[in-house]
């Protein structure tokens, strides 16, 4: 059996003060950026960044959002993340984008990845979001995906994937049967980091995300709770929320080299994608 050693990084909630979370070349997954900005009526953000395509996605909150000299007015229509579904908008690499909020307050997720190419803008309407929902209540695997930036999007994105996912009902497991993406091996696997920013309902649930590189390893596991960070350079990633809570995580995936992200399930459990209700669908819409 292989030895425990430390993979992946846990941040506890804090106030970043609209400062990146994951920022530009981290320490633990360079490929991506991470930034959660809260503003008031009125106020606005600003901010370019050379090397990395971005998504702004209203979590909560209505704002108006300029790429360069392109505008997206009344950009999100929901409360907060269990009110409806995701509005955002893409910039390109190296664009400049101003994120100014016209509700009473706006609570914003900024997610990078790295790329090369420099796109066009695009809006993500609340009504645009490619959603799948697999598992089931009886083997506690009941979720639901909101796609924001994935194979709807692929001729308009470079290798950045942006997705809401929930546990359906409360309490229950995602990322099951454990599987990982840390190895480009053709056809069979792409090497994709990936950060989450996990919310729960009511907002003092909890939960744990487990990481190991081998299918024999053990842990580590992370206690997470309501804006934890969790960032996954390598291995195998399940995670689970406790029983009488519903759990949300707003997750960004960047390819190394592939646009197409392909999974490979830990062999020990890798027979229950055929057992669970939908695996294959979802697995399908991440390609």
């Amino acid at each position: 059996m292989s030895e425990t050693h430390i993979m992946g990084k846990h941040i506890p909630a804090y106030d970043n003060k609209n400062e990146p979370i994951i920022d530009v070349n981290d320490d633990t997954t360079p490929l991506i950026y991470f930034n959660q900005v809260f503003l008031e009526k009125g106020e606005s953000y600003q901010y370019q960044l050379d090397g990395y395509e971005t998504a702004v996605v209203l979590a909560g909150g209505t704002c108006s959002i300029s790429v360069d000299d392109k505008v997206f007015t009344d950009i999100g229509r929901r409360k907060n993340v269990w009110d409806g579904n995701p509005a955002a908008v893409y910039a390109p690499l190296g664009a400049s984008v101003t994120v100014t909020c016209t509700s009473e307050n706006a609570d914003v997720m900024i997610a990078g990845g790295r790329y090369e190419e420099a796109l066009e803008a695009f809006e993500v309407k609340p009504e645009d979001s490619d959603q799948v929902q697999y598992g089931s209540d009886d083997t506690k695997t009941h979720r639901k995906i909101k796609h924001i930036l994935g194979q709807k999007n692929a001729d308009k994105r470079g290798r950045l994937l942006v997705s809401e996912l929930f546990t359906v009902g409360a309490g229950g497991w995602s990322g099951f049967p454990a599987h990982k993406h840390d190895t480009e091996r053709g056809t069979d696997e792409t090497r994709y980091e990936e950060v989450y920013q996990f919310r729960f309902n009511p907002d003092q649930g909890f939960g744990a995300q487990f990481l190991y590189e081998h299918e024999d390893d053990l842990g580590p596991v992370y206690h997470i709770k309501n804006r934890s960070v969790i960032a996954i350079d390598k291995g195998y990633h399940p995670c689970v929320a406790a029983p009488g809570y519903e759990m949300y995580y707003f997750t960004i995936i960047v390819g190394e080299h592939s646009k197409s992200l392909i999974q490979h399930f830990d062999p020990h459990h890798e027979y229950q994608v055929h057992t669970i209700p939908g695996i294959k669908d979802m697995i399908k819409k991440f390609k």
